[in-house]
């Protein structure tokens, strides 16, 4: 195995790792920023109330997105063990 084989082995894991991390980071930013807002707005300042809704909105995004994710690291795995003559050399 060559190390130009190696990069792009990593460079499509890394690439299919951010894709599928992608809408659960997006929901946890936003929902941080408007959970941060109604903390300085009403001068809240119980850690509980910035982490449980941030956990709830990841929790549903991933229940969500599920079958997504399933097809995605299907797909990754089929088309990474579909050839593995480059690996054997």
């Amino acid at each position: 195995m060559n190390d130009a084989l190696v990069t792009t082995l990593m460079q499509n894991s890394l690439s299919t790792l951010m894709w599928i991390v992608a809408p659960m980071l997006i929901v946890a930013i936003v929902i941080g920023v408007v959970v941060s807002l109604i903390q300085t707005i009403t001068s809240i300042q119980d850690q509980t109330f910035s982490f449980a809704p941030r956990v709830i909105a990841i929790l549903v995004v991933f229940l969500v997105t599920f079958p997504w994710i399933l097809q995605v690291l299907l797909t990754f795995t089929a088309d990474l063990l579909g050839d593995l003559t480059p690996f054997v050399k």
